[in-house]
């Protein structure tokens, strides 16, 4: 916006370098250009300010797809002007004398001239394709054509104003229709999802079981060993019997040989005795005999000598007396 001071009769005008300043004086252009300075009475002159800076306007069209679906399409629009004389002389922007501000609304004009051949090459190119060719395709396509429609528009040629970019930020059928479309792709994805969750829980379930057989057969191992273990110790125990048992045998043999042994030396030794005794006289054995219950008796209180028994007793006794050598 350009500055103005005003001292009584006269006025300064001060302009920025984005701007071009166009004085009229007499319904002809007494100056033209960027960032001017100079002096001027109120009363006889006419002063438009044409900004000659990038702009941006932004660009929001609703229309219908061939199959008759409702899209939106969101972006901006960048332009310049190119011929800030040419566009003075079709657009007001001539400015307040006191103030410096525009008078009026040329750059919503403008805009308004830029959104409306925008719309109308939109509405176009979406009802020229069903909704899911626009979708598929994206707004790169539309975009193309924007810059194409706008680059060669008589309407902007003719009052100097070019349009340097199209930014389209969003093509986008209505929500219903989103969710509609979005329910097929998000049945696909849900059902992946579900795949991957039974995978692991299958996986899950694979490991669980290895793990239970894993487990049974370090058990069946186990008792197995402990089955060999018994068997072991029940043959251990069958071989330490076999062992004592025979121990026991060979201990009983041995004691029923000893006994064997003293047995036979015992008969042998009576055997011997009685062949003695059996060669011996009777009255030998007798005295023998009487010799030896003498040794187990403490103590004779009466002692029976019967005539019969002496005389039996000297006669023995003569008989086995040696016989007297008669000398010569």
């Amino acid at each position: 916006m350009a500055t103005i001071r005003n001292i009584g009769l006269i006025a300064q005008l001060r302009s920025e370098a984005s701007s071009h300043i166009i004085r009229y004086r007499g319904g002809r252009v007494r100056e033209s250009g960027r960032g001017l300075v100079f002096w001027f009475r109120p009363e006889t002159a006419s002063i438009s300010e044409v900004p000659v800076d990038d702009r941006e306007t932004t660009l929001f069209v609703r229309g219908r797809s061939r199959d008759f679906q409702t899209v939106a399409v969101q972006g901006t629009i960048g332009w310049h002007v190119v011929d800030p004389e040419l566009l003075a002389t079709r657009v007001d922007f001539s400015i307040n004398l006191a103030t410096g501000r525009l008078q009026g609304e040329p750059i919503e004009r403008i805009e308004a001239r830029l959104n409306g051949i925008a719309g109308q090459a939109v509405l176009q190119h979406l009802g020229a394709k069903p909704i899911g060719a626009l979708l598929d395709a994206g707004p790169e396509p539309l975009r193309l054509t924007l810059e194409a429609v706008l680059a060669e528009a008589p309407a902007l040629a003719e009052i100097g104003v070019a349009v340097v970019s199209v930014r389209l930020t969003n093509l986008a059928p209505t929500s219903e229709l989103e969710r509609a479309l979005q329910t097929p792709t998000f049945e696909a994805l849900q059902q992946k999802a579900d795949e991957a969750t039974f995978a692991r829980r299958a996986l899950a379930v694979e490991k669980e079981r290895a793990i239970a057989e894993n487990e049974l057969a370090t058990k069946t191992e186990l008792a197995r060993r402990e089955t060999l273990l018994i068997a072991q110790e029940a043959q251990n125990a069958r071989d330490r019997a076999a062992g004592l048992a025979e121990a026991q045998g060979l201990e009983a043999a041995a004691e029923a040989e000893r006994i064997r042994l003293v047995e036979g030396a015992t008969i042998d030794a009576e055997q011997r005795r009685a062949a003695i005794y059996r060669d011996m006289p009777p009255t030998v054995l007798l005295g023998l005999a009487a010799r030896e219950l003498a040794g187990k008796l403490d103590t004779i209180e009466h002692l029976n000598v019967t005539p019969d028994l002496l005389a039996s007793a000297l006669g023995e006794f003569r008989r086995a007396m040696p016989l007297p050598i008669t000398p010569r």
